[in-house]
């Protein structure tokens, strides 16, 4: 059975959802709902919760979780390439295609990237366009952005 919870984060509220067999999913909800008491939820829900609690404070990095995304094997396989993108770094769609080891598969591979359904845990976010832009994300490019610049080893700090 599927359970859910939901998270409130600086990017607005995420629902997770999961079973014994891992997480099954981590989206963004387009409205905000309080977030769930886990006290009372299934052991990969309160860990996977945890867990993104700290990657937003900042003292996560990696994740430990197990997951189940539901896909084709193709995609699968570019949700487990996305999984070896380390933290502050990125690829773009053309690293990927060439990981995946053909690099005419960059439609497919951007396609299956844009589907996968555990955001930030599976790092979709850190693929940008072979001219280094922002491209696609499906829970906005504005959160994108932000990811990105949560995850940078370069901070800005003010001057004065």
């Amino acid at each position: 059975m599927i359970e859910t919870v939901i998270l409130d984060s600086p990017l607005g509220s995420m629902e997770i959802k999961g079973d014994v067999f891992g997480i099954t999913s981590v989206t963004f909800l387009d409205e905000k709902i309080p977030a769930t008491t886990i006290e009372n939820s299934a052991p990969v829900l309160k860990k996977a919760y945890e867990q993104l609690l700290e990657f937003f404070e900042g003292t996560r990095t990696e994740f430990d979780l197990k997951l189940n995304p539901q896909g084709t094997d193709f995609q699968k396989k570019v949700w487990t390439a996305l999984s070896t993108i380390p933290y502050g770094k990125t690829f773009t769609y053309m690293d990927m295609a060439k990981q995946l080891g053909d690099p005419k598969v960059i439609r497919a591979a951007a396609s299956a990237n844009g589907k996968n359904p555990i955001n930030i845990i599976i790092p979709c976010h850190r693929v940008i366009g072979t001219d280094h832009s922002l491209t696609g994300y499906a829970g906005g490019l504005w959160r994108k952005k932000w990811l990105l610049e949560h995850e940078s080893p370069v901070r800005q700090t003010a001057l004065f």
